[in-house]
């Protein structure tokens, strides 16, 4: 079984909910003219993550206005897209995921559970993880934040995840962190990891958007711009790596009581 996924990297519009829309849009048709089955967009892909239009009136699912256009190119293409957005939804704002499936209605999947800083002080965090199947493999959801705790990977994984979904948006400076995160979780859990990031206003965002093989190898990359990347997720290679890796199988839940030695003296004697 396989699933041919497309990762974007592109800028999105401070607070112009319809450039971002009409650019996501497209993103969607290229996704599908290089034969994507599935395309991750950023954080806040919609609404551009900037503090004035976080608060400022958000996106719901209820008005077609700006999803209307979205799920006309997936009705139209045949491909699923994740498109992270901040959203008002049922009296809350929240950093969410939102499935856009041809033939279906849009989906709020899932919201970001550990927020960043200033986040904190207008969004509520998501109190669950979600995933989804598509071509015989289990995508699981999660934003920016989320995959610096590698027990979010982990609980995806236990789930049944073959892949871990990451939208985000990283400042400059980020680039280390980011990719060693990404990777690690790919390793970790023997599974793929594809992560699309933002580029551009209002804070330099660096971008990144790539694909992480289920031993953290980066497999596919968007140069620096506004683009698009292609990988083949393939069951039979997480299945091998996880014959292999046998981190999973071999893991002891029960450690025992952590042993305190003291403090070492100059002879190398606990005193």
């Amino acid at each position: 079984m396989t699933c041919r996924i497309a990762t974007v990297q592109m800028e999105a519009v401070p607070g112009d909910v319809d450039a971002n829309v009409a650019r996501i849009t497209h993103l969607v048709h290229d996704a599908a003219a290089g034969g994507a089955d599935l395309v991750l967009f950023p954080e806040a892909a919609v609404t551009g993550y900037d503090d004035r239009a976080f608060a400022g009136p958000l996106p719901d699912l209820t008005a077609s206005g700006w999803r209307s256009p979205v799920q006309d190119a997936v009705d139209r293409t045949g491909v699923t897209a994740v498109v992270n957005s901040a959203l008002e939804r049922d009296g809350c704002r929240a950093l969410s995921d939102v499935i856009f499936t041809p033939g279906r209605e849009p989906l709020a999947a899932y919201d970001k559970q550990h927020l960043h800083d200033s986040e904190r002080a207008v969004f509520t965090p998501g109190d669950h993880g979600a995933s989804f199947v598509l071509n015989g493999l289990r995508f699981a959801l999660s934003v920016c934040y989320d995959a610096n705790f590698p027990e979010h990977a982990a609980a995806a994984v236990q789930g049944g995840a073959d892949v871990y979904l990451n939208s985000g948006a990283y400042f400059p400076g980020g680039e280390h962190r980011r990719d060693l995160h990404y990777a690690a979780r790919a390793l970790d859990n023997g599974m793929y990891v594809v992560f699309s990031g933002l580029i551009g206003a209002p804070h330099a965002f660096i971008g990144g958007s790539a694909v992480f093989d289920p031993i953290g190898r980066r497999i596919a990359a968007v140069a620096p711009g506004d683009d698009l990347a292609f990988a083949d997720l393939d069951a039979d290679v997480i299945a091998e790596t996880r014959r292999q890796q046998r981190m999973w199988a071999d893991h002891r839940d029960e450690l025992g009581p952590d042993r305190h030695l003291g403090t070492l003296g100059t002879s190398g004697v606990a005193l």
